[in-house]
């Protein structure tokens, strides 16, 4: 044997492997973090007597050289992909968890969470298990066969939702696999899910390893700095332009570049708006911050975007919801500049590129721009636009709206009781949308709303991997009776675990975003509304389906429950939930129909070019009235 390899060891794939991860760590700043700090995994024939024996020997009888890897057993493989995100994302990507899941549709259950990670850049660490590398049973059960190659599994469905994929055929392959494995989740420009499928007789084969493998490795997170000659182009635009903005994506939270920014905007003077995942890096009450900007952004931040001659993008990657479908940026002469550490982010909207870590961008750029501040008539404008929109927020978030109160009474009573390390957590329907207009966010921790794959089902998971990375943060899950209907039984798993969240279940009988864009597009809210099966259209009025009690439902999964009708109930409930030490939830009903913050901007959901419905026609007639506005950036 080559004298580099010197010593070795005999255990399973398996084991080789849980041993390895035990001992992989992430850098950043001089400070380590366990990369993989656990495991969630649902077991079955694939990864019972491979992954899950591993998992098991591990706990029960560990050996000097193989950190504990704590395992937790999820009730769905998707919502256990949830939870491991959300962790990795409250970390700011600097630890994940690992999921494991037996092989067929255990393992097919992973591939939404899997979009969801890659969609947000977040990294998180799939185990999938597969069929026989030998074929000797063959189809095995779950098999999905492919009459044209024996070379393609279910688990080949990962290969476009992921940053790195391999599948391990034999024991020798291991090695190079779970190196390239940890190169992508640390690498902050590359991150996502990371997939290494593991056919089940080789999970449990038995192989001579490199004592050297499992040694500790530290993965040092890079921050490139950027180019002077880029800093040089993007400030000569800057000092160009009269009426300059930020737009603060997610890759400022991860790069940990919220004080950096403050300080930046503070000695320019540039406003800042926030996307669904920027909202935090700049406190509300900053002078420069100007709220959330796009189709669901408040008044303040879009009417500044209106007529900004040059917008600077940091850490986004410009979603449709950002750029209002392409409509928001209404300046004919608009200009971009993007600081971004992925190229192909920088690039978008035609920017002048800024390829850097966000932190060590800002902090160059405000070197090479000197003394340079926004005009002090620039200054008032936005200042008075900040001022308007805290109005209009104070109105929704006291209106007094009745017999129902409406989501956004809610939304005001949560900010002004949570504390600025705790978290709220969101992703579908209605709710992203109001939060982003309306919520104050003073820290980069307390705003964690999933909207690059707004999936519904994240938020009951999702607060058990927030609650996970951040025990002394109190995690308040936001969840709709429609979301809560998708993936409710995580909270078997939070309950297990003794975990103390708190749940906010908004009850309204139907999908309210969904109804009120069906309404807006002529489609009359049709398949919107829990009703009950009647002899008529789905349109016609019936009494909500019965049988149906979502509280009832929480209690049996063994939370405390809250039933109140009123705000000052609700704000007495929460105190109860905050005091408690298990976990909760507060189930209020509110109005299906809003009512919502007002709107300023636009998102392209097509509409029916011909119809026989007077609504639809109508609705078109809207719509290409609406869409005159968008263009390319060019």
């Amino acid at each position: 044997m080559n004298e580099a390899y010197a010593g070795t060891i005999r255990l399973t794939v398996a084991q080789a492997t849980i041993r390895f991860l035990s001992n992989q760590y992430s850098e950043r700043d001089g400070v380590e973090h366990r990369l993989i700090e656990g495991a969630f995994g649902i077991f079955g024939h694939g990864n019972v007597a491979g992954i899950g024996q591993a998992l098991l020997q591990n706990e029960v009888a560990p050996v000097d050289g193989e950190a504990e890897m704590p395992y937790i057993m999820p009730r769905n493989e998707q919502g256990a992909v949830h939870a491991a995100a959300a962790f990795a994302k409250v970390r700011n990507r600097m630890s994940t968890y690992m999921v494991t899941a037996s092989i067929g549709p255990g393992s097919l259950n992973m591939v939404t969470g899997a979009a969801l990670a890659t969609t947000n850049r977040v990294p998180v660490l799939f185990l999938p298990s597969d069929q026989f590398a030998t074929r000797v049973p063959d189809p095995v059960l779950q098999q999905l066969e492919d009459p044209t190659t024996l070379d393609v599994t279910v688990n080949d469905a990962f290969r476009p939702l992921s940053r790195f994929f391999d599948r391990v055929n034999r024991p020798e392959q291991l090695i190079p696999s779970l190196l390239g494995a940890m190169r992508v989740l640390t690498d902050p420009a590359e991150t996502g899910a990371v997939v290494i499928a593991m056919p089940q007789d080789v999970q449990a084969e038995a192989h001579d390893w490199p004592v050297e493998l499992f040694r500790k490795r530290v993965w040092h997170v890079r921050r490139p700095p950027a180019e002077p000659a880029a800093l040089e182009r993007a400030a000569a635009l800057i000092r160009a332009a009269r009426r300059p903005m930020i737009i603060a994506g997610g890759g400022t939270i991860y790069s940990e570049a919220t004080e950096e920014l403050r300080a930046f905007a503070a000695a320019t003077g540039i406003p800042v708006a926030d996307t669904q995942a920027g909202k935090g890096a700049i406190n509300h009450d900053h002078p420069c911050s100007i709220g959330g900007v796009g189709s669901t952004g408040g008044d303040s931040g879009n009417h500044i975007a209106d007529k900004a001659d040059l917008v600077i993008g940091i850490g986004t990657r410009y979603s449709d919801f950002t750029t209002a479908s392409k409509t928001q940026f209404k300046n004919p002469e608009v200009r971009f500049v993007n600081i971004n550490i992925t190229p192909f982010d920088a690039a978008k909207e035609s920017a002048e590129m800024v390829v850097a870590d966000a932190r060590e961008a800002l902090v160059a750029l405000g070197r090479v721009l000197g003394d340079y501040h926004v005009s002090e008539d620039y200054s008032r404008e936005v200042a008075a636009e900040k001022e308007a929109w805290a109005r209009a927020t104070d109105r929704c978030f006291h209106l007094g709206h009745g017999p129902l109160p409406a989501q956004t009474e809610v939304f005001g009573a949560l900010n002004e009781l949570m504390g600025d390390e705790d978290i709220v957590i969101n992703a579908a329907g209605s709710m992203p949308g109001d939060l982003q207009a309306l919520w104050r966010a003073s820290t980069p921790v307390q705003y964690h709303v999933e909207y690059a794959f707004s999936c519904m089902g994240y938020e009951i998971p999702a607060a058990l991997g927030c609650k996970l990375a951040r025990p002394a943060s109190e995690v308040v899950a936001i969840v709709g009776d429609g979301t809560y209907q998708m993936l409710p039984m995580e909270l078997a798993t939070v309950v297990q675990e003794n975990v103390k969240v708190i749940y906010v279940l908004l009850q309204n009988h139907g999908f309210c975003s969904i109804g009120a864009l069906s309404e807006s597009r002529g489609s009359q809210r049709f398949g919107t509304k829990y009703r009950q099966r009647g002899t008529g259209s789905h349109l016609e009025d019936s009494e909500t389906v019965r049988g149906v009690d979502i509280a009832a439902n929480a209690e049996s999964w063994g939370l405390t429950v809250y039933r109140v009708s009123s705000i000052e109930e609700f704000k007495e409930a929460y105190a109860a939930a905050h005091a408690g030490d298990e976990a909760a939830m507060i189930h209020i009903e509110t109005d299906l129909y809003g009512p919502n913050p007002p709107g300023s901007s636009w998102w392209d959901v097509p509409v029916s070019g011909v119809s026989r419905l007077e609504s639809t026609q109508q609705a078109y007639e809207r719509y290409t009235e609406d869409r005159r506005p968008q263009r390319h950036y060019l």
